[in-house]
């Protein structure tokens, strides 16, 4: 009776289905010291930085700039309105992917898989090669409500 409670609890979880625009809406990263704004353009989906917890440098009170881009010529425009996230395509499970996602902090691009498994929760995997083979890292977003 347990088990069979458990296994219809299993099943009821991973029902839980979710349409392509439930990804769009503002989310706090894992750090918590920025905010996306996902929006949609045509069929894909897109992510900028819409607030920071330090939007500038301690010292000089001058925005924080883009300085660990690879390219010289990015690293003097701010990291507040940098689009983090590009090119998704919802696939119709859960998952948003094709895209790939920028990390200000280490300046490199990678590619990118977006899951949702719970309406106020995303998980980011920014990878190389492919994302099953676990070379990458996922963090998780919460939604922010109101």
């Amino acid at each position: 009776m347990i088990l069979a409670g458990l296994f219809l609890m299993s099943l009821t979880a991973k029902a839980q289905t979710f349409k392509a625009d439930d990804v769009l809406g503002v989310w706090l990263n894992e750090d918590k010291d920025a905010r996306v704004e996902v929006v949609k353009t045509g069929e894909m989906y897109f992510g900028k930085i819409i607030w920071l917890d330090e939007p500038n440098e301690p010292d000089t009170g001058e925005p924080k700039l883009d300085d660990e881009n690879k390219n010289e010529s990015l690293q003097s425009r701010p990291v507040m309105g940098l689009q983090l996230l590009k090119d998704f395509v919802f696939d119709g499970e859960n998952i948003w992917e094709d895209g790939t996602i920028y990390d200000p902090k280490n300046g490199s691009t990678y590619k990118c898989r977006i899951t949702m498994e719970q309406r106020d929760l995303l998980y980011i995997r920014g990878y190389i090669g492919r994302a099953w083979m676990g070379l990458g890292r996922t963090t998780e977003w919460t939604r922010v409500k109101g």
